[in-house]
């Protein structure tokens, strides 16, 4: 049994039936536990603690023990140091197969994935653009987190027309996590050779009938690599990436931002949030004090 102190509001690991506790990633400490790779009082995150107070978990293979240091918040743990850190890392680097002086384009680039991506690829020397809703986070991407350019998708008419405005000569690899009209928009774009990280496709999870995907025929024609994946299956190389975060974070080489909501009341309207574009980073709701 865990007392929950943090859980990260995330649109595809929400679950739960009618009368019982929405299902997510967390933060917790252990209170009580009956396994032996676990002991009172050891911090864990993981993929199946409720949003609640305290949970029962009886699927000990979901936890990852938490070696906390003072540097380092807790909260971190839901984020850059969880799940969306291992996503972008795990997605940017073994689908993009990124080099030097590669064109990267980020859409959705201000949330806790995209605005990752984006660092991670400045760090190795390419060239980032990044897109988002609202002209404040298009001045964050810019001058908070280090993208060589940025734009508000909601004040472009013409996707393409953008697209190629920034990326005169095409992009190498596209972090995406919007889909519709913007994956139809970059697959004019891409250049031979590039890759595409299927992440997420936010525009699509509340459409009773999702969009087709258009100009895929450039897929064949320009011999671009498009892949989905799901972080889960790089769990067992969750120290190989905090190797490489770790050090960054330390050494303020990357920068981190989180929208932190106190109580379980306020689940519901920082969820909701995440379908208006409202937050800047890690959306957290933060259920119970220690």
């Amino acid at each position: 049994m865990v007392i929950l102190l943090l859980v990260t509001v995330n649109l595809l690991t929400l679950v739960g039936d009618i009368e019982q506790p929405i299902v997510g990633y967390g933060v917790a400490r252990v209170v009580d536990s009956r396994h032996s790779d676990f002991k009172k009082g050891d911090l864990v995150w993981g993929t199946t603690i409720g949003w609640e107070e305290y949970s029962l978990m009886t699927a000990p293979e979901y936890l990852f023990k938490i070696n906390h240091t003072d540097d380092i918040p807790l909260s971190y743990y839901t984020g850059i140091l969880g799940m969306p850190g291992m996503t972008a890392y795990f997605g940017f680097f073994d689908i993009g197969s990124p080099k030097e002086g590669d064109r990267v384009y980020v859409s959705s680039a201000s949330g806790a994935i995209g605005l990752l991506v984006g660092q991670f690829a400045k760090l190795i020397g390419c060239y980032v653009v990044g897109s988002a809703g609202s002209k404040e986070k298009v001045v964050l991407l810019k001058t908070k987190f280090g993208f060589d350019d940025a734009f508000n998708y909601k004040e472009e008419h013409d996707l393409d027309a953008a697209l190629k405005r920034y990326f005169p000569e095409g992009i190498d690899i596209y972090f995406e996590n919007v889909g519709g009209k913007m994956l139809d928009a970059v697959l004019l774009n891409m250049r031979h050779h590039g890759r595409i990280a299927l992440c997420g496709m936010i525009s699509q999870y509340n459409l009773e009938q999702p969009e087709s995907v258009h100009n895929l025929i450039a897929v064949l024609f320009k011999q671009i690599r498009m892949e989905g994946f799901a972080v889960a299956e790089c769990y067992d190389q969750y120290s190989k990436f905090l190797d490489f975060v770790l050090p960054y974070i330390k050494e303020g080489k990357i920068v981190y931002v989180e929208d932190i909501t106190e109580g379980l009341e306020s689940g519901p309207a920082a969820l909701i949030g995440l379908f208006s574009g409202r937050n800047v980073g890690k959306q957290v709701v933060k259920v119970a004090q220690e």
